[in-house]
Order: structure tokens, then sequence, then C-alpha cells
């Protein structure tokens, strides 16, 4: 029966006098022909393409991938060897600075370094003797750089928490306006108001570790800020809606879980504010001073540091030269240590599977 269904196409239109067969049109069957015999009879469908056949326009068929030319494949080849190239070079041009750097450093700073130099102070040398150490400026390093970590760490952190999780509106955009510009400021400017600071509520002649302390902390915040506000904004919005979902209030769910998730990430971030500062030599000198004895006491008295005892040795020349470059290998060795010490914590607060 579908075979004596006219074809769409072949619908009766009006039709002039005398006008020829329509195009496209079939011939009628003939007188004694049996229509459902007639294979040219029924319903007329354009041939589609097939695979290898002419298509009703007798066009080739389209094939199902077009095959790249030899030129293409050998082109991209070539660009990428090119910037594999290109890469590589450049990460050996940054490294040679740094090899280049702690090679001077270990070579020259290994003359002076030994087990006495790190456990001896500079009291009683003069001109070119060359006992003495490092011990005193070991000991205001790690007291004033502790302090300015315990005053920094907290700011910084809270800060991030509250642009990440509560800021909006023109108190959030005017943090982080004043993030970006202590960002930016010079180290010897932070030195300059702590010191102003200080002295306007102690008084003119007060000096102690914790006025450097405080300049070490103006440089770290911004940046314990911007690392900690990128490792919170990296946890998953999902992690947050599970714990909403059981009913924990969002204090909880900030400390338990977010600041958990993130807490390998900002560990990493506050070891890299404290690398940032510990080598600062400007801020120090004008808040703190120099001192040739051990001083314990951070909220009194002036006390030494490792990159200005560095610093006042090399002005002295002589024997004050090698105890300058060993200076400066034990800070490096300090800040390697605190490095490995932030992977370790780093990993033992990291989440776990199935905890």
């Amino acid at each position: 029966m579908t075979d004596l269904i006219p074809h769409p196409t072949a619908r009766s239109e009006p039709r002039a006098p005398g006008a020829g067969p329509r195009l496209g049109a079939r011939p009628s069957p003939g007188p004694g022909s049996n229509p459902a015999a007639d294979p040219g009879y029924g319903p007329h469908l354009p041939a589609g393409p097939s695979l290898g056949g002419p298509t009703q326009f007798g066009r080739p068929p389209m094939r199902d991938h077009v095959q790249a030319s030899p030129w293409r494949g050998r082109r991209r080849r070539i660009t990428d060897r090119v910037m594999t190239v290109a890469v590589s070079l450049a990460f050996v041009a940054a490294l040679v600075p740094l090899v280049s750097l702690l090679g001077t450093v270990v070579a020259k700073g290994a003359r002076a370094f030994s087990w006495t130099f790190l456990t001896t102070d500079m009291v009683g040398v003069f001109g070119d003797m060359t006992s003495g150490g490092v011990s005193h400026a070991i000991i205001g390093t790690l007291l004033i750089t502790a302090l300015a970590t315990l005053i920094a760490v907290p700011l910084g952190l809270l800060t991030a928490i509250y642009l990440v999780e509560y800021g909006t509106g023109p108190l959030a955009r005017a943090i982080t306006f004043f993030v970006d510009v202590m960002t930016g400021i010079p180290s010897i400017v932070a030195g300059l108001f702590a010191f102003a600071a200080c002295t306007l509520v102690m008084g003119p002649a007060y000096r102690s570790g914790l006025m450097g302390a405080f300049a070490l902390a103006l440089l770290m915040t911004p940046v314990v800020v911007r690392s900690a506000e990128q490792m919170l904004r990296l946890v998953p919005r999902d992690l947050r809606e599970a714990s909403y979902a059981l009913g924990v209030p969002k204090w909880l769910t900030v400390i338990k879980v977010v600041l958990r998730t993130a807490s390998g990430g900002i560990v990493t971030g506050v070891m890299l504010a404290i690398a940032r500062v510990v080598g600062e030599t400007a801020p120090v000198l004008v808040a703190v001073g120099m001192v040739t004895r051990t001083n314990w006491d951070v909220f009194e008295g002036r006390m030494a540091t490792l990159p200005v005892f560095a610093y006042s040795q090399y002005q002295q020349g002589g024997a004050g030269i090698d105890r300058a470059w060993a200076a400066a290998l034990t800070l490096i060795l300090i800040v390697m240590a605190l490095n490995l010490l932030a992977r370790g914590i780093g990993r033992m607060l990291a989440p776990r599977a199935g905890r």
C-alpha cells in the first residue's frame, strides 16, 4: 500500500496548457502495465550519499575525516620542540643565579663557619681578632621573628577569613585596598613607622626587640593575608554546604572544615612571609640597633640579628668579612630548616582520606 502513496512533491499543481512534463516527475504507467511491479512508480526519494558512490548531485561523498597534510603534522612537531627548548632554557636561566649565589655563600662562608662560631658572641672581640661568633645574633633573630609571627599570623589569618567568608561591601573593599598598599611599602618605611610609634608610647630612649618585631609584623601581615585568602578560596563550596546541611554553624564550619582543609597552604604562606622578613636589615637596624652580647629579653634593651650582624661585620673589613659571609650562610641554613619544618607541619595538618 505504501508504494501507491504519491510523493509529497508529486501533488497536483495547476499546469499551463501544452506544458511539458514537470521536472522530476515520473511517467504514468502505460496501459496493461502493473504499477506495483514498476520500479519507477511510487515515491521517488532522492538518493543519499553512499560510501564510495556519487551523490544525487554528482559530487563525491563526504569523508568521515580529513587527512591532515604531512606539512601540518611536521609543523606541530617543530613548534612543540621549539617551545620545549625555550621553556628549558628559561628554567636554566632562572636557576643559574640561584646556584651561583648558593655556591658563593657556601664557599666564602665556610672559612669561618664552625661550631665555635655558632656558640660564641662578640664580647671582647676587637680589631682583627678572628675569634667571636653569632650566637647572640641567632638568638635575637629567632626571638624577634617569633614575636613578629605571633603578631602578624593571627591578624592576617582573621583578616583573610573575614574577606572570604563574611566580607562584603565598602569595608571589604577598603581592607583589600590597604592590604595591597601595605604589600608594596619599603621596609625602611616600616622600620621608621615602628620606631616612631614605639617612641611616642614608650619614650624616646626606649629600644627593644619589640620595636623590630612590630616593624617585621607590618611587612608580614599583607603576605599572610594574601596567601591565606587564596588558600581559603580554593576550598570547595560543596564542603561548606555539606557542613551546613548537617546543622553545623558557620563559625564551626570555618574552624573545622575550611581551615583544616586549607591548613597546608596556609602554613606554606606563613613560611613564605617569615622568609620575606627574616633577612630584613633596614627596619631592624633602625628600630633595634646592634649589640655584641646576648639579650634574652625581647621587651627591653637592644638585640642583635643576623642581617645587622653581617652588615656591621662587613663594614669593619678584615676578619669581619669572613664572619659576615659565615653569618649569611647561617641565615640561609635557618631559612632552609624553617621551610623543612613547615613542610612537615603542613603534611601533618593536611586532611587524609578516611578521617
